[in-house]
């Protein structure tokens, strides 16, 4: 029997962190807070995580939705919305302080 969580495919997808800031970046996220988690749930995420090329500071996001997830009222939160505001001079963002994110092609997955 297939369970939702494994019905799940990953969602991908860049952000840009500017100079210097890595280690604030992290330790924020060290620090997430219990609401932000929560809507994060609540809206279907699963698994999520971010990887650091310290080269370029390219953030690379991956995660995992639920199939009935409710992503697209993420940005709606008002927990979400303090979080950008939160985090906005780390990274590139847009006037509503939400990061600008690049959508990552996936070009192989594998699920053993």
């Amino acid at each position: 029997m297939t369970t939702p969580m494994a019905q799940s495919r990953p969602l991908a997808f860049r952000m840009q962190l500017k100079p210097g800031v890595a280690a604030e970046y992290e330790r924020r996220h060290d620090e997430l807070w219990p609401d932000l988690a929560e809507a994060l749930r609540d809206a279907g995420v699963h698994d999520y995580s971010i990887f650091l090329d310290e080269e370029t500071m390219s953030l690379f996001a991956v995660l995992r939705l639920r199939p009935d997830h409710k992503k697209d009222a993420l940005p709606l939160q008002p927990v979400m919305k303090r979080w950008w505001d939160f985090m906005a001079d780390l990274m590139e963002v847009h006037p509503d302080n939400k990061p600008v994110e690049w959508p990552l092609k996936p070009v192989f997955y594998f699920e053993g």
